[in-house]
């Protein structure tokens, strides 16, 4: 495992539309660099269960049938990023999502003299991803992912991982659903690619490839940030 410091945690965030690898990358450099991915909304969930007071604010909002807001979610962030296990840094997921986002994240962070260490784009083909995300489906017994084409099981209708039967597809992802989501990244989320750029933190890769030739690119780029 890699031992290189810095002198604070490192930030990173992985940008890039539905389907294009963030989770898989993410997990795989937690592992490597010993850094801990925080999901937008498992920050939420433990938020809310917990008590705290910003998971106390949300769960108002969250049963009253509103969207979180920044605040909120800032809020939340700050306590995450205050644990221990953060100390060496975070992988930043599903957060931010828009400029103004990540204007609040700049803030934050600021208040312990810190910035972002890098914002890697995955970078990938729209027609592609409709292909990519319509064709996943899961086994209903242990949730080992599958694909139409690019991954069936081994024997027709078994799951190779635990001999189950049964598979379930997410109700959201139908081509229908899945370019409705694309054109939603394009609107909101692809500007903080020039946001991130215009700040001299972005770094893109090509997404793609094969998931180690992904991994390997990301890796380096993580390196130099921690560096």
């Amino acid at each position: 495992m890699d031992t290189a410091t810095t002198t604070s945690p490192a930030v990173l965030i992985l940008l890039g539309p539905p389907g294009a690898g963030k989770g898989t990358q993410a997990r795989m450099l937690e592992d490597k660099f010993s850094l801990v991915q925080l999901s937008t909304g498992d920050l939420l969930r433990a938020a809310v269960a917990a008590g705290t007071e910003a998971g106390k604010a949300a769960k108002a909002v969250m049963e009253a049938g509103d969207l979180v807001s920044d605040e909120i979610v800032i809020a939340i962030l700050r306590d995450r990023m205050a644990e221990p296990d953060c100390a060496k840094g975070v992988i930043l997921d599903g957060f931010p999502r828009t400029t103004v986002q990540a204007e609040a994240l700049d803030g934050l962070l600021s208040e312990n003299d810190q910035k972002i260490s890098a914002a890697i784009s995955l970078e990938v083909e729209d027609a592609e991803m409709v292909i990519r995300i319509s064709g996943r489906y899961t086994c209903a017994g242990c949730g080992e992912g599958f694909h139409d084409r690019f991954k069936q099981p081994a024997v027709e209708g078994k799951c190779d991982k635990c001999g189950h039967t049964e598979f379930k597809r997410r109700a959201d992802d139908n081509a229908e659903t899945v370019a409705s989501r694309l054109e939603a990244y394009h609107a909101q989320t692809a500007p903080l690619i020039t946001y991130y750029e215009s700040h001299g933190v972005l770094q893109r890769t090509d997404a793609m490839g094969k998931i180690d030739d992904i991994a390997s690119d990301l890796e380096g780029f993580v390196s130099d940030a921690l560096r």
